[in-house]
């Protein structure tokens, strides 16, 4: 063995441990979370486990709601994952982007809670965190999928955008109620559906007519 071999192996442990240990972590906090939804868990039940010291925990995730951003990241892309997969089965645009977020609203509707408080650590969490960037980019990635739909024929470039736009907002409130049963909604898909319809009809007049956009709005 010569020694960049030998020199190389300490590293290559602490790279494995390091993990391992993260994904002790990732999996106590998915499990627990699951169990006993976000408020009722601690970052102290986390560590115990996950059989690591409560110090060893932050060292992977800053806060209880990093880690639960950890988990869900992972569960959002699943989930987009999923209806990225059905989506391309459908060639109207409506019923295409209605089935890239299905998905998300049963995620939504079986993970109350916990999608309820992803939500609101990806928005309003602390700034510059790793896993709120993750989650973040994530979104973005989501939108750019509902555009590439939405583009086809048209609108294009930043009409298409907007709508995306529109339709992340109208999915983030779907999910509000789903998660919340504020408004009773019988069929959430359905109901999104209607309104991604209308996104893109809207999106359609814009780009047909651009010269009256706003005329409406004028005195």
């Amino acid at each position: 063995m010569n020694a960049d071999s030998a020199e190389s192996h300490p590293a290559g442990r602490r790279e494995r441990n390091k993990d391992a240990k993260r994904a002790a972590i990732f999996d106590a906090a998915a499990t627990l979370f699951e169990a006993h939804g976000f408020a009722a868990v601690t970052t102290q039940q986390i560590a115990e486990h996950a059989d690591v010291a409560a110090g060893t925990v932050f060292r992977y995730a800053s806060s209880k709601a990093e880690l639960l951003l950890m988990v869900y990241n992972v569960e959002f892309e699943r989930a987009v994952a999923r209806g990225q997969d059905a989506a391309v089965r459908h060639a109207a645009r409506e019923a295409a982007v209605t089935a890239l977020l299905a998905p998300l609203l049963e995620w939504g509707s079986t993970h109350a809670e916990n999608t309820l408080a992803y939500q609101r650590e990806l928005l309003f969490g602390t700034a510059n965190e790793r896993y709120r960037a993750e989650g973040l980019e994530l979104a973005a990635d989501l939108v750019a999928r509902i555009a590439a739909i939405i583009t086809r024929p048209e609108p294009s470039g930043d009409d298409a955008l907007q709508a995306a736009r529109s339709v992340f907002g109208a999915l983030h409130l779907a999910l509000i109620e789903v998660a919340t049963g504020v408004w009773h909604i019988a069929d959430p898909v359905a109901t999104l559906s209607t309104q991604v319809r209308q996104i893109i009809a809207g999106a359609d007049r814009v780009a047909r007519h651009p010269d009256d956009h706003g005329k409406e709005a004028q005195p």
